[in-house]
């Protein structure tokens, strides 16, 4: 049953929102997956924190132009699209490598990301997959920020060790 105008302005709406509030989308083509290999990715994507759905391209492209800024994923926007919508710019990248990787298939192939404003294209998997998450980046910028105080930290125990040594050594022989 085709859908009316209402629902379709419901539908882009509800896209605006969705695409307002995620930074990364993939566009994905995932023409020649069977059933069972489709509900098998969805399931690593829920996993991974990632929501993949299929969109019409003349939805997606609506609420694409409503926010702007997605002029460069038009051209991707063609033949059967599935999105992954998700907070971590890696992890669809991570989802799709693998199961390429497991089934050793070429679908689902990326067809273009969004992330935070920049664009990639298809030959960008292997650049995204290996992007590390927020909370690896976070993790390596306090480790680097601590490695210098507990330097320092350490330095200035040991000159106060020594130096209390020395005053030990003084005053035993003051006393002698």
């Amino acid at each position: 049953m085709a859908m009316t105008k209402t629902q379709k302005a419901a539908t882009v709406d509800q896209l605006v929102e969705k695409l307002e509030q995620t930074p990364t989308i993939y566009l994905t083509n995932y023409t020649g997956l069977t059933v069972e290999q489709a509900t098998e990715l969805r399931g690593a994507f829920r996993a991974a924190g990632v929501e993949y759905k299929v969109i019409k391209n003349t939805m997606l492209r609506l609420a694409m132009e409503r926010i702007g800024g997605y002029d460069e994923l038009f051209d991707h926007l063609h033949g059967p699209t599935a999105v992954a919508f998700a907070e971590e710019p890696s992890a669809p990248g991570r989802v799709i490598k693998k199961y390429l990787a497991d089934k050793k298939t070429e679908i689902p192939s990326l067809k273009g990301a969004h992330i935070e404003g920049a664009v990639y294209h298809a030959d960008a998997l292997a650049v995204l997959a290996s992007l590390k998450s927020k909370d690896e980046l976070i993790g390596q910028i306090i480790s680097l920020l601590q490695s210098p105080i507990q330097n320092v930290i350490g330095a200035v125990q040991a000159q106060g060790g020594n130096l209390v040594g020395a005053i030990k050594t003084i005053a035993e022989t003051a006393k002698a």
